[in-house]
């Protein structure tokens, strides 16, 4: 199973972006005089909200990095090296 770990990430970062914006918009403004008029909570579960949504779709979009090394041109020129010179240590 392939599973990539930007797929739960933004998942959870986009939950939490999403309840913290919420929360924001329902809250009752006198509580954010103290950062001078500025809804805090608003403002970072927007940005959770698009750190979430960025890491999934990076998530969806890539591939996994890891193939094995007979797959790629490079991978079957190495394994013919270390056939060669005797550095391969076990037989498939």
């Amino acid at each position: 199973m392939y599973l990539d770990i930007r797929l739960p990430i933004g998942l959870l970062f986009t939950t939490l972006g999403v309840l913290l914006a919420v929360y924001g918009v329902t809250s009752d403004p006198a509580i954010y005089q103290r950062s001078l008029g500025h809804n805090v909570n608003l403002v970072w579960g927007l940005a959770l909200i698009a750190f979430g949504v960025a890491m999934f779709v990076f998530g969806r979009r890539g591939t996994s990095g890891v193939r094995p090394a007979e797959t790629t041109p490079e991978g079957r020129v190495v394994e013919r090296l270390e056939h060669r010179s005797g550095l391969e240590s076990e037989r498939r």
